[in-house]
């Protein structure tokens, strides 16, 4: 007999017609790395997300193959594509003009972020003389030059470089009030910090959609890796998980789907009904995931 809890979870996600997802990629490097985006992509494409991003290397370093990938991505499959955009090491003439560019390609959505500084996240950050100052001017800036869809960034377990959570919600509240359509969080692998971070933002008058950034963990080895970098915990009980599956990847990815169909189900529990996953180029996993929110291609 099926599990009352499980049907339950099943029958919220089929009556959720307003579910929204969103992809993360990053440009590829190679041209094998090239074959599996598209791919990835191509899979993708008919669960028929809000839109897919396409990530932008520090100080504009992948600014060419961002715009490459973005223009392609909407004219082959037709989904909505959001380029990334940094204010790092660059004028506002120079970050203006690729704003520009992905308007003329026909890009409408953008991610804005202030970006790390060169020497490295957790480094103080220091804006160009000429450039943009921070996210929330970056974001006031492209509302200057068109009617794009913004999104920024949110940290549920508070920015490695916020004196405390009244200056880390504060900067939130300037990049919505700037014109950000939507804050997207990221990755975080305790519901109860998202969850947390979600109530203090409506207390202090947030209404933007707040959409929890969901990081399938392929590897824990890299995963762990990019959470010290960026300021997100692991917690004991997931490290736990994963301990001693280094050599053993079917047993890995069975525990990683396990694990994010844990998080997705509980968050779609609570009501949350916006994902946007970062897939690190692969689809398999969020294809799975979508399934169980109820999204099928």
């Amino acid at each position: 007999m099926l599990d009352d809890n499980l049907r339950a979870s099943r029958q919220t996600a089929d009556q959720r017609p307003d579910l929204q997802l969103s992809f993360e990629f990053f440009p590829p490097k190679t041209d094998v790395m090239e074959e599996r985006f598209w791919d990835s992509i191509h899979k993708l494409a008919p669960l028929h997300p809000r839109f897919v991003s396409v990530t932008y290397g520090a100080g504009g370093s992948t600014r060419e193959r961002t715009l490459r990938m973005v223009s392609r991505i909407k004219a082959d499959t037709g989904v909505p594509a959001a380029a990334h955009l940094t204010c790092v090491g660059a004028t506002k003439a120079e970050v203006d003009d690729v704003v520009r560019l992905y308007q003329a390609a026909g890009v409408g959505s953008i991610v804005a972020l202030r970006g790390d500084p060169p020497e490295g996240v957790g480094q103080k950050f220091t804006p160009h003389p000429d450039g943009y100052q921070n996210a929330a001017d970056l974001v006031a800036g492209i509302r200057r030059i068109g009617d794009f869809d913004i999104s920024v960034a949110a940290y549920p377990e508070k920015h490695p470089q916020s004196a405390d959570w009244d200056a880390d919600i504060d900067n939130l509240k300037r990049k919505l009030d700037a014109g950000a359509d939507r804050a997207i969080t990221q990755m975080f692998f305790s519901n109860g910090d998202y969850l947390r971070y979600l109530e203090r933002a409506r207390k202090a008058g947030v209404t933007a959609p707040i959409v929890p950034g969901i990081q399938p963990i392929h590897s824990f080895k890299q995963i762990s890796g990019f959470a010290a970098r960026c300021g997100a915990s692991i917690p004991d009980w997931l490290a736990e998980r994963f301990e001693g599956l280094e050599d053993d990847p079917e047993t890995h990815a069975l525990v990683a789907a396990a694990v994010a169909a844990e998080q997705v189900t509980e968050l779609l529990d609570e009501g949350v009904t916006e994902f946007h996953f970062y897939t690190l180029n692969r689809s398999n996993l969020v294809l799975a995931l979508a399934r169980l929110l109820g999204r099928r291609a």
